[in-house]
């Protein structure tokens, strides 16, 4: 599952899915290609009179289309440094005839095509398939980011793309049927003091600000960002924000405020594209 180019001496490919087909691997050397896993369902053309399927961005007209597909609820997946995540996948597809069966997977690159595009199948065998109506089905499966598989250029936005077969064994296939996003974990920690400290004394406030490192399996600074400095008075029930600071060269923080009353002090983060929002515990500061 790694598809670190330092592996590919090692195992002779650089594939993120084990269901990827060998054969289309062989034929152009690429470490992943978009899987077709109803080929074996179809009729031969001997037997049909025709290939009956739909392949590309869209499906041909009358054929059906794959309507909607939605990972992780429509919310980012996340993923750290050491356990594999694992998310929900939900596609709808629609045909005259009736849907039997849905395969999906994400994949990321400037196109399918692209010999540099990177992708992972579902994990199942068979999807979980519910019947709509006469003509509609949605199937549920499941995809997972293995961080140990994972580099930093991979997060951001990624394509979802399914195959649905239909009951008189069409194949319908849209390669880009919506699109979901990938980031790294992050952490943010913060200290404030001295404890205790004199009311209109002068308090310190630290922390740091990471995230998951996938090209080395580790959490490092995320640096240049701001970050809210925020205080909850003791018995409130909301933060306020006082300040905003920008993470150093390390991911540090470091800033000062005047001590006004007991109550917590926190950094919180917004979050970016490639990290998801975080917020650090609030450090509780009495002040005398």
């Amino acid at each position: 599952m790694r598809i670190r180019a330092t592996v590919a001496a090692v195992s002779g490919a650089l594939a993120l899915s084990a269901l990827a087909a060998p054969a289309a691997q062989a034929e152009d050397d690429r470490s992943w290609s978009a899987p077709q896993p109803f080929s074996d369902s179809q009729p031969s053309k001997a037997e049909s009179g025709k290939a009956k399927s739909s392949f590309g961005a869209t499906a041909k007209a009358g054929a059906g289309q794959i309507t909607t597909a939605v990972l992780n609820g429509g919310k980012p997946a996340v993923a750290g440094t050491k356990t594999p995540q694992t998310y929900s996948l939900s596609v709808t597809a629609s045909a005259p005839s009736g849907v039997s069966d849905i395969y999906a997977f994400v994949w990321k690159g400037s196109s399918i095509d692209d010999p540099d595009s990177v992708g992972i199948d579902q994990n199942e065998e068979t999807s979980k398939c519910t019947v709509v109506s006469a003509t509609t089905t949605t199937c549920k499966m499941t995809v997972t980011f293995d961080p140990a598989v994972l580099y930093n250029e991979l997060a951001g936005s990624w394509t979802i793309g399914a195959a649905a077969l239909t009951n008189d064994v069409d194949i319908i296939e849209n390669y880009a049927v919506a699109k979901t996003s990938l980031q790294r974990f992050s952490k943010l920690t913060v200290n404030a003091g001295p404890e205790p400290v004199k009311k209109g004394g002068t308090l310190t406030v630290t922390g740091s600000l990471t995230r998951a490192h996938w090209d080395t399996n580790t959490y490092k600074g995320y640096t240049n960002q701001p970050v809210k400095l925020q205080f909850r008075k003791k018995g409130a029930t909301s933060y306020t924000t006082v300040k905003t600071v920008t993470s150093s060269s390390t991911g540090s923080l470091k800033t000062t405020v005047k001590a006004s009353s007991d109550g917590y002090w926190r950094y919180s983060f917004a979050g970016t594209s490639t990290t998801p929002a975080v917020s650090a515990g609030g450090d509780f500061v009495d002040v005398k």
